[in-house]
């Protein structure tokens, strides 16, 4: 009866140190929640602030980067007005952008937020600023006027 009552405490705790595993890798990523809120917030900041400061801020300051989450704040033609996880593509055209299975992500993105306004999009690969490797990825997008902003979560 001993011998049983280890060896219930021993699965127990490996079951309980699998669970506290998986919840602190699962908070090392942005979920779709936490995205939309950002990307809320950052319409409010461009709202508030103005493209100019909005895009500087999403680009080089902090307070809209989060783990894997960061703003894409981007003109409805596709040009790069502030990007929180690589400065260098801002003031660059990526409508002919493909993901490595050959989509043309970025212009379905652009389409996203001309046609719905806001909302999800399809899935894509990207590479993620976290670890370095490609990944599934959606994206929220919110239009503001000629612009829109984009938050999106890796999915693997």
């Amino acid at each position: 009866m001993r011998t049983f009552s280890i060896l219930k405490a021993i699965i127990s705790t490996v079951a309980l140190n699998f669970l506290i595993a998986g919840a602190v890798q699962a908070g090392d990523r942005g979920t779709a929640a936490e995205a939309e809120v950002m990307a809320k917030r950052a319409v409010a900041y461009v709202k508030a602030n103005g493209p100019e400061k909005a895009a500087e801020e999403f680009t080089n300051g902090s307070s809209f980067k989060d783990r894997d989450l960061y703003v894409a704040y981007t003109t409805l033609a596709g040009v790069v007005l502030g990007h929180g996880a690589n400065p260098k593509l801002v003031g660059k055209s990526l409508t002919g952008l493909k993901d490595p299975d050959g989509k043309l992500f970025f212009q379905m993105l652009v389409d996203t937020a001309k046609t719905k306004g806001k909302g999800w999009s399809e899935g894509y690969k990207f590479i993620n600023p976290s670890d370095k490797k490609i990944e599934d990825k959606v994206m929220y997008v919110e239009r503001i006027d000629d612009n829109w902003v984009g938050v999106g979560i890796y999915k693997n």
